[in-house]
């Protein structure tokens, strides 16, 4: 599964060709929700509306990009009732029903559609902004200041230990978290310091525990709403777990015969997990479900 990797037949643009075809895919947003094909509670799978058009008004419009050779729209509208057919769904709760290369484009759409929403008017001078860059900034009118979307790097790490042949996973559940999931350790990027130095600071603020051996992972856009998951691993080296008040529910070290409620397998955190799982136990259960 790619989850919210974009896929190779994806080719991220900002301008569209000029033999580009009128048709093409619309990601359509309404108050942080994607127009799809379909209801929530039918057992087809949702689909992306496909046209020349949009098959509602739209307040604004942007390209991001050919998906297998056809145009790929963001757009966003007003309140709006869908039209028959369609729905507007949260875009978490499309995992494992959309697509996954619908799903990835859906993402890199909501990052754009809430960089513009987001940047209307100037951070310097306050002055209205404009597109600029074919799309991928905004200048102000007034005094020239030009914006980027910003993305927010933040660390993942799984904590592991080995006792003999038997391997634990330190796995915590935030106070966030809107279902009884048990996670690997995240947080975001400070001012001045480095991924590695955020995974150990994270690490001992929300646990308590000192980690080593740090590997790196692999990494995974996350557009919630426009941040890079940066995933690690790591060995424990000392320190007993202390769960930061307000940020972790519960925390424990896991053994794999006895795992707790795991993330969706489109997420890096899932993907962490399941390596670590599958370095030592390639036919556990959990790797198959």
């Amino acid at each position: 599964m790619n989850g919210l990797i974009l896929p190779s037949s994806f080719a991220p643009l900002w301008d569209p060709p000029a033999n580009v075809a009128a048709a093409g895919h619309w990601f359509i947003f309404c108050g942080g929700k994607l127009l799809v094909t379909g209801a929530p509670e039918s057992p087809a799978a949702p689909g992306i509306a496909l046209g020349e058009r949009p098959p509602l008004p739209v307040t604004d419009r942007y390209f991001i990009g050919m998906l297998d050779g056809v145009a790929c729209w963001a757009a966003s509208c007003y309140d709006i009732e869908p039209p028959v057919g369609f729905a507007f769904e949260a875009l978490r709760g499309l995992f494992n029903r959309l697509p996954d290369s619908l799903l990835a484009v859906a993402g890199r759409g909501a990052q754009v559609i809430e960089f513009h929403r987001t940047h209307r008017h100037c951070g310097v001078c306050a002055a209205p902004t404009k597109i600029d860059d074919c799309g991928r900034a905004r200048r102000c009118q007034a005094c020239g200041e030009i914006a980027y979307p910003c993305i927010a790097p933040a660390m993942m790490v799984l904590v592991k230990r080995d006792i003999g042949d038997r391997r634990e996973l330190l796995l915590a559940r935030g106070a966030r978290f809107a279902t009884p999931i048990y996670s690997a350790l995240a947080g975001f990027v400070e001012p001045s310091e480095s991924i590695e130095d955020c995974v150990r600071r994270e690490t001992f603020e929300e646990v308590g525990v000192r980690v080593r051996n740090l590997r790196y992972f692999g990494s995974q856009s996350w557009p919630f709403p426009h941040s890079l998951m940066i995933a690690f691993t790591a060995d424990h080296e000392s320190g007993e777990i202390v769960c930061e008040a307000g940020e972790i529910v519960d925390a424990r070290w896991f053994p794999l015969d006895s795992l707790p409620e795991l993330p969706s397998r489109l997420s890096i955190a899932r993907r962490l997990i399941s390596a670590a799982i599958a370095e030592v136990a390639p036919d556990h259960p959990a790797l198959h479900r």
